[in-house]
């Protein structure tokens, strides 16, 4: 298949995510989207060998409430479509959301998609959401909020720099990336006021990666809005989870950094509440599954270089 000027399309693996929630609904109507057609080839992965009764067209699979069920399907999906990845089979992954009990439930000892990504390739990662208005990297994923400051180290905070680095040049063109460090304390401590780390700890490490800060939350997010930065690293989720969700909801994008192939997936949970009403907004998936293909392309222009 190709799109035009005779240019292969990606190959996108679409996981199914938790049968349970909204990913049917999401995935129906990316498949349906015409325009999207036309800029990838998206072949629906489940779980291998499962006896769960997938139907596309109705935007449901049926594998009741048992949520170790629903959490193997989804596990068993990703851990496919990674294998098709590695294989060369596909040329990226797009994941549709996920519950982490059930993941855990169903056999899958990882807080999330980033880690289970990591782990399945032996890469070193770094969860960033995107979108036009905005980009946050997380130096800490899925962690208790009293874990931050243990797991905040300058070796965290140097590997998530490099990761973004690396990413912003190769996945999204940006020669010569612009990466602020997001604070840890309220006003960046104020001078060892709200705690010193950000003397002690962030601002060293930030010097060293050659990041510009660090700033404080309530200002960083809006500067890099406004165009200063390319990209802000967070020190922790729910910090720089808010920051893009309020910016950009709906329309951003999670992006796995760091893997030897593109995935990326909405900015939005499993939505079980709403699951099977037929009002389930796409519009986060399908960026999602058009960024992914927009990667795919820039990856493939610049090894032709």
């Amino acid at each position: 298949m190709t799109a035009s000027g005779g240019v292969s399309r990606p190959r996108l693996a679409v996981t199914v995510g938790d049968p349970r929630g909204i990913g049917p609904e999401i995935i129906r109507a990316a498949l349906e989207d015409p325009a999207l057609r036309d800029v990838c080839d998206m072949v629906v992965v489940g779980a291998e060998g499962a006896d769960v009764p997938v139907d596309i067209a109705a935007g449901s699979w049926t594998v009741g409430d048992n949520p170790a069920v629903a959490g193997k399907v989804s596990g068993d999906a990703i851990a496919l479509a990674v294998r098709l990845a590695l294989a060369g089979e596909v040329d990226g992954i797009v994941t549709a959301p996920i519950d982490k009990f059930a993941l855990l439930s169903g056999g899958y000892d990882f807080p999330g998609h980033t880690e289970m990504l990591a782990e399945l390739t032996g890469s070193r990662v770094a969860m960033m959401l995107a979108s036009d208005r905005l980009r946050v990297v997380l130096a800490t994923t899925h962690i208790a909020l009293r874990d931050v400051p243990h797991a905040l180290t300058r070796q965290a905070i140097d590997s998530a720099a490099e990761v973004t680095r690396e990413g912003l040049r190769d996945w999204f063109g940006i020669a010569s990336p612009r990466i602020a460090l997001c604070a840890l304390n309220p006003h960046a401590g104020d001078h060892g006021r709200f705690g010193d780390e950000d003397d002690v700890l962030l601002g060293p490490a930030a010097r060293e990666s050659g990041l510009l800060g660090p700033f404080p939350a309530d200002t960083v997010f809006v500067r890099a809005i406004r165009g200063e930065f390319d990209a802000v690293i967070a020190p922790y989720h729910d910090v720089g989870m808010t920051a893009i969700k309020v910016a950009s909801f709906g329309s951003a994008v999670n992006v796995t950094l760091g893997l030897p192939f593109p995935r990326t997936s909405p900015d939005h949970g499993t939505a079980l509440d709403i699951a099977g009403r037929g009002i389930a907004d796409p519009s986060s998936f399908i960026a999602a599954t058009r960024l992914c293909a927009e990667i795919v392309q820039r990856r493939r222009r610049a090894s032709r270089q």
